[in-house]
């Protein structure tokens, strides 16, 4: 079933892949203001609960009404992935058939794929602990031969991951896939504000994230290379903690915030 969509004086359906991505990047959103409220309230010792995408889910899972809006964000996911994967295939809008950016799409597509088998998880009952996870699969990694270097090249992959996401906040390379033009002045600037904070602070939790993998690859400590979690556990402890997770929180939150606009002004 098509949507409209009202642009000045003129209407159209929105198509089918349109759908998708918008319901995807609305699902991306709730995940990172999940993540915000989760860092939040390690910030203040409130709860233990892990802070990553499937920490996120369980403790949302938890709530009154929570599987509902699980399921939401599990649906949206898959169509996500969908969307991204029809980019790899096809070419991404603004970018014509350039390899890089189809590239991308593939490896998020994949990503996002994985992140709603874990919400599907969760709605199904499955408790498992994502950080635990990935150090246990860090550890038999690295018992093989070359599984070190592996690991290490895994984790500076994610750590240029992240570089490249800082970036596009610093230049504000995410504007080109808004329809700025269909904003208010004022609604622009927000958003514009928004989107610069917000991917500035995910580059750099990506960014740390990759870096921890590296050096649980140096040290041989898998316990490093647990994601998001290992990164706001690294914050947590550091002199000034409780600071820096509650700009860590504010950063996610402004990009779950942000996401929401690009859900509704993504040129498509």
């Amino acid at each position: 079933m098509k949507t409209a969509e009202v642009t000045g004086q003129q209407v159209r359906r929105s198509t089918p892949m349109e759908v998708l991505a918008r319901l995807g990047l609305l699902a991306r959103a709730l995940i990172y203001l999940l993540l915000g409220g989760l860092t939040f309230a390690i910030a203040f010792g409130a709860r233990r609960s892990e802070a990553d995408q499937r920490g996120a889910f369980q403790d949302l899972a938890a709530h009154t009404g929570g599987l509902v809006v699980l399921w939401v964000i599990a649906i949206g996911l898959v169509g996500y992935s969908l969307w991204r994967l029809a980019e790899a295939a096809f070419g991404v809008a603004g970018e014509g058939k350039r390899a890089g950016p189809r590239l991308q799409s593939l490896g998020r597509a994949i990503i996002y794929a994985f992140l709603a088998a874990s919400a599907f998880s969760v709605i199904a009952g499955r408790r498992e602990n994502q950080a635990e996870r990935s150090q246990d699969l860090s550890a038999r990694v690295m018992t093989h031969s070359g599984g070190r270097l592996l690991v290490g090249v895994i984790g500076v992959a994610i750590a240029v991951v992240g570089i490249v996401l800082v970036g596009q906040g610093l230049y504000r390379s995410f504007e080109k896939y808004l329809r700025l033009g269909d904003m208010g002045p004022r609604t622009r600037t927000v958003v514009r504000a928004l989107g610069f904070v917000g991917t500035v602070a995910r580059g750099l939790i990506v960014t740390l994230s990759g870096i921890l993998v590296v050096d649980a690859a140096v040290r041989f400590d898998p316990a490093k290379a647990s994601g998001i979690d290992a990164a706001i556990r690294t914050l947590a402890q550091q002199p000034l903690g409780q600071a820096l997770l509650v700009v860590a929180a504010i950063g996610l939150l402004a990009f779950g915030l942000y996401g929401i606009a690009e859900a509704r002004w993504h040129v498509t």
